[in-house]
């Protein structure tokens, strides 16, 4: 929350330069704190098994499209997180070139919505807690992809700020709502021998999504501008709940929440 508007505050007061490299230099700095630590800790011994290698990433892939609720969360979830990330380029050059926006500005429309990601994963564990796990990660997964449309409908001055902060405070909150139950569910529906296996797999393809859709989105900014391809990532995000796994029959939704656990995938 501080981080973004104090960046904005130093480049507006020294320039772009030197505030990446007073930041260079403070993670110069962390490296030397840290290595100041000493300790007498002994030297990790190198472990005889094998280092994670390609069978074990299909293995990581195939345990994740084998299962009936992780395979359409993981599709749900790569396509979600690479469409959003995809339209952040595309806000940067919308806010600061094309409508002015300084940099204070721009560092407070993004620190003030985190302010979400503490409420959201405060109130996830609760909110399961009283409607299960199912609800919430259907709850928080459909309406996290209502959010960016709005983006497209900013404006100069203003209006732009609360509208980008009151987008941004609703993606956060939703999405600190799911990502934490997404994650509980994953690590309680794969053995332990496979958690690292699904994990890194589960990793790569997110990366590779948002590398893949970021660039795709920049070809599309480029010929139609930027709010246009902004406004056309967020009508895509309005179908992405359809990724999401269906819901259980009529008799699975009139169980508690106790025995729906045991009786339904989620």
């Amino acid at each position: 929350m501080v981080g973004p508007p104090l960046g904005g505050a130093a480049i507006g007061l020294f320039g772009p330069l030197t505030t990446l490299v007073a930041n260079a230099v403070s993670y110069l700095l962390s490296a030397l704190g840290i290595r100041a630590i000493g300790g007498t800790e002994p030297r990790p011994t190198r472990s005889a098994a094998p280092r994670l290698r390609a069978p074990d990433l299909l293995e990581g892939w195939r345990h994740i499209l084998d299962h009936p609720t992780l395979r359409p969360l993981f599709l749900n979830s790569i396509v979600v997180n690479g469409l959003i990330m995809a339209s952040e380029p595309l806000l940067a050059v919308l806010l600061l070139d094309d409508f002015g926006f300084a940099p204070w500005q721009y560092g407070l429309v993004f620190a003030v919505p985190c302010v979400g990601g503490l409420v959201g994963s405060r109130l996830a564990h609760r909110l399961v807690a009283r409607f299960g796990r199912r609800e919430v990660l259907y709850a928080a997964g459909a309406l996290r992809a209502c959010w960016p449309l709005g983006l497209a409908f900013v404006r100069p001055g203003l209006p732009g700020i609360v509208l980008v902060i009151a987008v941004q405070l609703g993606l956060v909150t939703c999405c600190a709502l799911f990502n934490p139950v997404l994650a509980t569910y994953r690590l309680d529906h794969t053995a332990p021998d496979r958690v690292a296996r699904t994990l890194v797999a589960w990793s790569i393809s997110s990366s590779a999504a948002i590398a893949a859709l970021t660039a795709l989105w920049g070809v599309l900014a480029a010929v139609t501008g930027p709010r246009t391809a902004i406004a056309a990532a967020g009508v895509v995000l309005l179908a992405t709940p359809l990724l999401l796994p269906r819901r259980g029959n009529a008799r699975q939704d009139a169980l508690g929440t106790g025995a729906q656990e045991a009786a339904d995938p989620l």
